[in-house]
């Protein structure tokens, strides 16, 4: 089978994105050690800390964002509010759901690690300007929703 350009591409850009995530995740594990939590955890409150508007964030969430089941969530979230990072509030409307919110010493600590993100931050993006980043997130945004249809397509394909 001869390789086209296109074949080419395709598989750069795979290992491309696969090599992201390794040094991403590689990173994350680093700012997770300096509050002494796990790289999970660490996900999880940044998560929290996107999705939440001000009136807390439910776990559904949280796992949908971070791809990850639920119970997972549950588990790890108890254990961050237990190291006095997480809030974890039962709705009032509904006692089966928790709402969480970053607690004040979370907030706190992370801000001290802001500086530093932000200089990391500027190094990975460094050749990019606001709007190359910007068609970069809308065509990884197109490609992510395209690779969810294949998922489907080969979970079905393959039962």
């Amino acid at each position: 089978m001869i390789e086209t350009k296109f074949d080419r591409a395709m598989k750069d850009f795979v290992w491309n994105i696969i090599e992201i995530h390794s040094q991403l995740g590689d990173i994350h594990s680093v700012w997770a050690r300096l509050l002494g939590i796990t790289e999970p955890q660490w996900l999880m409150l940044m998560a929290i800390m996107d999705l939440d508007k001000g009136l807390g964030v439910a776990g559904i969430d949280v796992a949908k964002k971070l791809r990850v089941h639920p119970g997972f969530v549950a588990s790890q979230t108890k254990s961050l509010a237990k190291a006095g990072l997480l809030e974890r509030r039962t709705r009032s409307d509904d006692a089966r759901f928790v709402q969480m919110s970053l607690t004040e010493q979370a907030t706190t600590a992370i801000a001290k690690l802001s500086k530093k993100k932000a200089s990391l931050s500027s190094t990975m993006f460094a050749d990019l300007g606001e709007g190359r980043l910007a068609e970069l997130n809308t065509a990884l945004f197109a490609i992510a929703k395209n690779v969810r249809l294949a998922a489907r397509l080969l979970a079905i394909e393959i039962s």
